[in-house]
């Protein structure tokens, strides 16, 4: 998995993200280029989830009964996804930049939020061959983390979980709504 890169001679960079005078911030580091690239990220998760369920059981003081009968595996594996998901690189820039980049992208596009508004954040999962996207316009950190719940439920979950069945939240679509937010 690479890193986020620059743009190259043609204006693009290796991802698709049209280049523009107006800088476009990237947050996060993981864009997994295939299926397999996820799939390593996420299982490489697994040890780390257990550590921070465990080390959060610890600091809430929970028995060892309690501790047993609460900390489940779907409570790891819900860890697991969340630690997946706030690492997924999310592009963070102005509606004009991402309308560019989205006239130039061959995939699908998931936007949610208003047109109204003069902010964008979007993750691009090569691995998908799609994108989502959430509009903003003044709470950054609340756009990036709908687009990185939206990419995790629509793009990833049922390729790395499994499908509807192990989802955690109810939802109802195979494609993450109702899951998103």
């Amino acid at each position: 998995m690479p890193d986020d890169s620059p743009a190259d001679a043609s204006g693009n960079d290796q991802k698709g993200v049209a280049a523009a005078t107006t800088e476009v911030e990237v947050r996060g580091r993981c864009e997994p280029d295939s299926w397999a690239d996820a799939a390593d990220r996420y299982e490489s998760l697994g040890p780390t989830a257990q550590s921070v369920v465990r080390e959060t059981a610890r600091a809430m003081n929970f028995e060892r009964s309690e501790y047993d009968e609460r900390v489940t595996a779907s409570v790891v594996e819900t860890a697991r996804q969340t630690l997946f998901a706030e690492a997924l690189a999310v592009r963070v820039a102005d509606s004009e930049t991402f309308e560019a980049w989205h006239e130039a992208f061959a995939g699908d596009v998931r936007v949610a939020g208003s047109d109204a508004v003069e902010r964008v954040a979007w993750h691009v999962s090569p691995a998908a061959g799609a994108a989502v996207a959430a509009t903003f316009q003044n709470e950054p950190e609340a756009a990036v983390g709908t687009a990185r719940r939206m990419a995790f439920n629509r793009l990833y979950r049922d390729r790395l979980v499994g499908g509807a069945s192990s989802r955690r939240d109810g939802g109802t679509g195979s494609d993450g709504s109702e899951a998103d937010e």
